[in-house]
């Protein structure tokens, strides 16, 4: 696969909850890649078989109704998160795959009895992607600028970090999904523009504010959103109420039913689709129970578009919330905005874009594709990495407050959220005993008032403190933000000068020796792989010489009179044919190639008599 003149490539990666997406920019141009089944978007649910073969992507959703134990989806929502978080244990009531804890507290989901960590699934998913754009380049790629919610917390891009290890790729920068689609709408527009994105996914929401400048500058004012939010509380709405009717009319439950809950969950998302379009739809399920208390039980009914909108209307209220929280930390009025954009496949329900209307004052953009767009602007920002393209600045901000906890139980922010990065912001702190030698520092992620109610990141001490009277002792406390997003903390006895400087790591719940197990595995899955493609390339290269020679020798054949040198081109073809088509099935890549040799000599002679 490698190119000796290779250039350097770089991807862009939209790792989504339904749907993962990958593009390039060639040319200047930004292109969205397609899969090998012909679409630009790849369903992100992993799926392991009875004979431990690992599918991705649509295969895997095909298959998702016979195997709902061992196919995983969704789990974009799970990623970097807390085992005994509310948000994991609502994913465990709604999903039929296993979810466990991991060594470190972080989730973990098993498939034919295996753990597989969230970002082991989701290097799994960028993985894909990877090969996709290889495919499509027929080259090594090896570097990718990779999207995730502009809300998450660092614990979550971490996660997202380490997926990018273990899937062999640089992961050179991680943007936020809303600023990507900023990229992607401003990209070469030429004009000054204050927008909202609206990004609306299958798990998550954010909102941002983005001032487009005509000179490529990118700069997010505001950002906020809920990354626990998105198509799947839609779709979970809709079974809910097939689920009660189905109750009330049968008084039989299909809750426990792992193959009819995903037989339902499918038809409640393709029911929610077709009313993006239509104003009534039919939801008909045969046999979704197979032995009922008088015989099997069909599902079968109708569901309108204003009963959606009722279903979910509190969640649609939800996003305008955020979207006026958002407005406010810009100082912009709900008509202080010049475009809308909306992203993400939910965004497509005819409610949404009416609150969205209604709220902002003024019809959402149609400008850029809802599905495509995050993936074109991560394209666009590697380029421009690379100096490929020129004139995209990119200036963003931080989504959440990061502090230090401090007497009773109070949260002192440093660096408030939307505050622009890169950033070094310092604070005062003074000792709370007399003669104390020791400041403890613990680092806090959040918006709440009370320390414990924030994600804890890091706890670092200041030792040898100069023993002095309470208060008397000042201790400067600095957090830097580069504009990769990595925090590093430092504290400063202002009079000795004694300073401890530490690089603030989330975990992403792996541990080194783990995150280079995996990579080491996925690396060989990868080489595997490749291996498995050239074969079945060099078999169809085969395959088709043999079918053109087939096809010379009916037409050489039909001649009545024939040189000497048309009979002996004949004869050999005929032997090499005849010799290669029962081989090909378990050639291995060296006898392919053998045959490919003498098939391609074959046509070269037999061609001037078979026209």
């Amino acid at each position: 696969m490698d190119n000796p003149e290779r250039m350097s490539h770089v991807i862009g990666i939209d790792l989504g909850t339904t749907n993962s997406c990958v593009a390039i920019v060639e040319g200047g141009t930004p292109t969205v890649i397609a899969n090998k089944q012909g679409y630009k978007t790849t369903p992100s649910i992993v799926a392991i078989t009875e004979t431990g073969e690992r599918l991705v992507g649509q295969i895997a959703a095909r298959q998702s109704i016979t195997n709902p134990l061992d196919t995983a989806y969704a789990t974009k929502r799970l990623i970097g998160r807390d085992f005994d978080s509310e948000e994991v244990r609502t994913a465990q009531a709604h999903v039929p795959y296993r979810i466990t804890g991991g060594r470190a507290g972080d989730v973990r989901v098993v498939l034919r009895g295996k753990e597989f960590s969230i970002p082991e699934i989701a290097a799994i998913i960028l993985q894909e992607m990877r090969i996709v754009a290889e495919d499509y380049l027929n080259d090594t790629v090896d570097q990718a600028v990779v999207t995730v919610p502009a809300y998450f917390s660092d614990s979550q891009r971490q996660a997202v970090r380490d997926a990018g290890l273990i899937a062999g790729l640089d992961v050179l920068r991680i943007v936020n999904e809303p600023t990507a689609a900023a990229i992607a709408y401003g990209f070469h527009r030429g004009e000054d523009k204050t927008i909202a994105v609206y990004d609306l996914g299958g798990g998550t929401f954010d909102v941002s504010i983005v001032r487009v400048t005509r000179d490529g500058t990118f700069r997010v004012v505001a950002t906020t959103g809920d990354s626990f939010l998105g198509g799947e509380d839609f779709d979970e709405r809709v079974m809910e109420w097939l689920l009660e009717a189905f109750e009330a009319e049968h008084q039989v439950s299909l809750r426990d039913s792992p193959v009819a809950m995903q037989r339902l969950r499918q038809a409640a998302q393709k029911a929610k689709c077709e009313l993006s379009t239509e104003l009534q739809t039919e939801i008909q399920l045969p046999f979704i129970v197979t032995e009922g208390p008088t015989g099997p039980l069909n599902m079968h009914y109708r569901m309108t578009r204003e009963q959606l909108e009722g279903l979910t209307e509190d969640l649609i209220e939800r996003t305008i919330e955020i979207c006026e929280h958002a407005l406010k930390h810009a100082n912009l009025g709900s008509h202080g905005v010049d475009e809308v954009v909306l992203v993400g496949g939910q965004t497509r329900m005819p409610a949404v874009s009416r609150a969205v209307s209604k709220h902002f004052g003024k019809a959402p953009s149609k400008s850029i594709h809802p599905d495509e767009c995050v993936a074109v602007g991560a394209a666009i920002q590697g380029a421009a990495m690379l100096r490929q393209i020129e004139d995209v600045n990119l200036e963003d901000v931080t989504a959440h407050s990061l502090g230090i906890a401090t007497a009773g139980d109070v949260f002192d922010p440093i660096i408030r959220a939307n505050t622009r990065v890169p950033c070094r912001v310092p604070s005062l702190f003074t000792t709370s005993r007399d003669g104390q030698d020791r400041l403890k520092i613990v680092v806090l992620e959040g918006e709440s008032k009370r320390a414990s109610e924030n994600q804890r990141l890091q706890e670092f001490a200041l030792a040898g403190l100069r023993s002095a009277p309470a208060g008397s002792v000042e201790v400067e406390v600095a957090f830097t933000i580069d504009e990769d997003g990595i925090f590093s903390a430092s504290a400063k006895d202002l009079e000795t000068g004694q300073e401890t400087r530490i690089e603030i790591t989330a975990d992403g719940g792996l541990s080194a020796q783990e995150l280079q197990q995996l990579s080491d595995e996925h690396a060989e899955y990868l080489e595997l792989r490749r291996g498995e493609e050239l074969l079945e390339g060099l078999r169809q290269s085969a395959e088709t010489l043999i079918a053109d020679l087939e096809r010379a020798l009916d037409r050489l054949g039909a001649l009545v009179k024939k040189s000497p040198e048309a009979q002996e081109a004949e004869e050999l073809a005929r032997e090499v044919v005849t010799r290669a088509k029962p081989q090909l099935a378990k050639a291995s890549r060296g006898e392919l190639a053998e045959h490919l040799v003498l098939l391609e000599d074959a046509a070269r002679q037999i061609d001037p008599f078979a026209r």
